[in-house]
C-alpha cells in the first residue's frame, strides 16, 4: 500500500486544506500483509472523520490500511473540521467543498474512478451524517454509503452547543432545509425514482446517540429504503468503530 500525506489549496474554502489517501500496490514480498492492485482507475471509500478529529484519525485509530490492502481499493480521509459537512451561516462553504471541489481535485491527483458503481462513502459520528448526507443527496454518485454511530438529526444539536450550531446553521429552518436535513433527504430520494444507494447503518446500543440511530432507522425503513441495520453493545469510542469498519468493508458492493 501507499500512504500519502496530501496537503492542497482549497478555492472553495479559501485555504489550505489536508487529506490522507491509501492507495493499492501489488507487493508479493511484503511481510505481514496481503495486498491487491490493478490497472484500472481506482475504486474509492471516502472515508470521513467525527466531529473532534481530523483526516488522520482513521491511520492512528484503526488498522484501516490493512484492512483495505488486499481489497485494491483507494480511501480518501479529508479534513472538515468541525463543519457538519455543511455550507456555514458564518463560516466556510464546506458542503461544496466535501461534495464538489474535494473529488474533482483528489481525481485530478490520483487515478480515482468517477463511476457511481465505484464510489462509496462512510465515517463515524459526524462523519456518519457526513456519509448519509452526500449518498441522499447525490445517489448518482455513490453505489453504497456507510454510518457508523452517526449524528443523524443536527436539528437535535442546538441544545448541545447553542453558539457552534448558530456559527454553523444559524436558524433552526436552516438545520431542517435540504441538503442539511437528513430525513427530508431520505424522503425526496423516496420519491424521486432515482437509484438509492445501499445504505449501512450501525451503533452500539449504550452510545449516546442510539436513539438518534434508531428514529433515522425506522425513518429509512418505513420510506422503503435499502437499508441494513445492526446494533449491539458499544459506546461511541474506537473500539467499536475499529470492529465495525471491518463489516463495512466486508458489506460494500466491491
Amino acid at each position: 500500500m501507499a500512504l500519502i500525506q496530501c496537503d492542497f489549496h482549497s478555492e472553495a474554502l479559501g485555504l489550505s486544506m489536508s487529506m490522507n489517501v491509501i492507495l493499492p500496490q501489488s507487493a508479493p514480498s511484503q511481510i505481514g500483509m496481503a495486498s491487491s492492485a490493478g490497472s484500472a482507475k481506482l475504486k474509492t471509500l471516502w472515508l470521513l472523520h467525527g466531529l473532534s478529529d481530523d483526516h488522520s484519525i482513521w491511520l492512528r485509530r484503526t488498522s484501516i490500511e490493512r484492512y483495505v490492502a488486499p481489497l485494491g481499493i483507494a480511501v480518501v480521509m479529508p479534513a472538515v473540521h468541525r463543519s457538519y459537512y455543511a455550507d456555514m451561516d458564518k463560516g466556510m462553504n464546506y458542503w461544496t467543498y466535501i461534495s464538489e471541489e474535494l473529488p474533482a481535485i483528489a481525481r485530478s491527483f490520483f487515478p480515482l474512478s468517477d463511476r457511481r458503481e465505484d464510489n462509496f462513502v462512510a465515517g463515524l459520528s459526524m462523519g456518519g451524517y457526513g456519509a448519509f448526507k452526500l449518498a441522499l443527496n447525490h445517489p448518482e454518485r455513490y453505489a453504497a454509503a456507510a454510518s457508523l454511530s452517526g449524528g443523524l438529526d443536527v436539528s437535535s444539536f442546538q441544545d448541545r452547543n447553542p453558539a457552534e450550531f448558530n456559527l454553523i446553521f444559524g436558524t433552526q429552518d436552516k438545520a431542517g432545509a435540504l441538503p442539511n436535513n437528513l430525513y427530508l433527504a431520505a424522503e425526496q430520494l423516496a420519491a424521486s425514482g432515482k437509484e438509492v444507494p445501499k445504505l449501512f447503518q450501525c451503533c452500539g446500543t449504550e452510545d449516546f446517540l442510539y436513539e438518534h440511530n434508531t428514529r433515522f432507522r425506522d425513518h429509512a425503513l418505513k420510506l422503503g429504503l435499502p437499508l441494513d441495520y445492526e446494533e449491539g453493545p458499544g459506546e461511541h469510542e474506537w473500539g467499536y468503530w475499529d470492529a465495525n469498519i471491518q463489516r463495512v468493508l466486508n458489506w460494500l458492493p466491491l
